[in-house]
């Protein structure tokens, strides 16, 4: 499965990028996390509970981050396992571009799933996703964009 998108957000690029590497605003954004522990500047632990059509888990998973190109580009990888129903990897290319002082986000997502999930056919699978990335985008928008007085 494959997932991409742009979002614009009315912030700075280096605004973005922090924030994209603050586990309090990434915690507030993700839907379903409960916890997002921050082990090293490249490692992350999460567990997040998620509802996909009948099937609802407690995953718990890591994320291994590639800032190599930041602040501009950076790519993060991971995997999660909800016990009996499933488990799940993949990863994302993200590119920030800064146009007129706001951020051009632009993301590449891959995962594959496996277990009980995996039954539950692939147009649900990608529109629960799309759903998540949709509400995590928006969150963050709202999250880092400043408030207007």
């Amino acid at each position: 499965m494959e997932l991409n998108d742009e979002i614009i957000i009315d912030a700075p690029m280096t605004r973005v990028y922090e924030a994209l590497n603050d586990p309090d605003i990434l915690q507030q954004c993700i839907p379903g996390c409960e916890e997002l522990i921050k082990h090293s500047d490249t490692e992350l632990e999460a567990k997040v509970v998620l509802k996909i059509g009948p099937v609802k888990a407690r995953f718990g998973g890591n994320v291994v981050l590639d800032t190599s190109g930041a602040p501009s580009a950076f790519s993060l990888t991971g995997q999660g396992n909800g016990g009996a129903a499933g488990h799940a990897k993949g990863g994302a290319d993200v590119t920030l571009e800064e146009v007129a002082g706001k951020t051009v986000l632009r993301y590449t997502a891959k995962a594959e799933i496996g277990g009980k999930l995996a039954q539950l056919g692939g147009r649900l699978i990608q529109s629960t996703a799309k759903k998540l990335a949709a509400k995590f985008f928006k969150k963050f928008a709202e999250v880092v964009a400043p408030v207007e007085a």
